[in-house]
């Protein structure tokens, strides 16, 4: 059975940082497309950053050049890097894995073109101005 467990997250003031960490047990494919997730009070979830087993690596508009997404193989954990923080950036953030890495990317979350198998229960992130 796939369990997901996310954790990392917390409260902060504006411009700080956080890592987010997601920790897969029972996944033994060694193709997938992972991905991180958020979703913002009366908002639908968005997609913030996707990786695959090629290593390919995709973001939001609103992250890129402040987020970060890496997995580390032998953990098996997949972490998401989250500098320079705004309000804007709260939510409640989830992560996701799917069997087929391709096709992996926020672009393809939005559009629907793709969903993830598995998910984690959520962690929330509250950034204060």
């Amino acid at each position: 059975q796939v369990r997901l467990v996310e954790s990392g997250g917390g409260s902060l003031q504006t411009g700080g940082s956080l890592r987010l960490s997601c920790a897969a047990s029972g996944y033994t494919y060694s193709r997938y497309c992972m991905g991180w997730f958020r979703q913002a009070p009366g908002k639908e979830r968005e997609g913030v950053a996707t990786i695959n087993s090629l290593a390919l690596t995709t973001y939001a508009d609103s992250v890129k050049g402040r987020f970060t997404i890496s997995k580390a193989t032998v953990e098996n954990t997949l972490y998401l890097q989250m500098d320079s923080l705004k309000p804007e950036d709260s939510g409640i953030y989830y992560c996701a894995v799917d069997t087929s890495p391709y096709d992996c990317s926020v672009e393809a979350a939005l559009q629907g073109r793709r969903g993830y198998s598995f998910w984690g229960q959520g962690i929330q992130v509250t950034v204060s101005s």
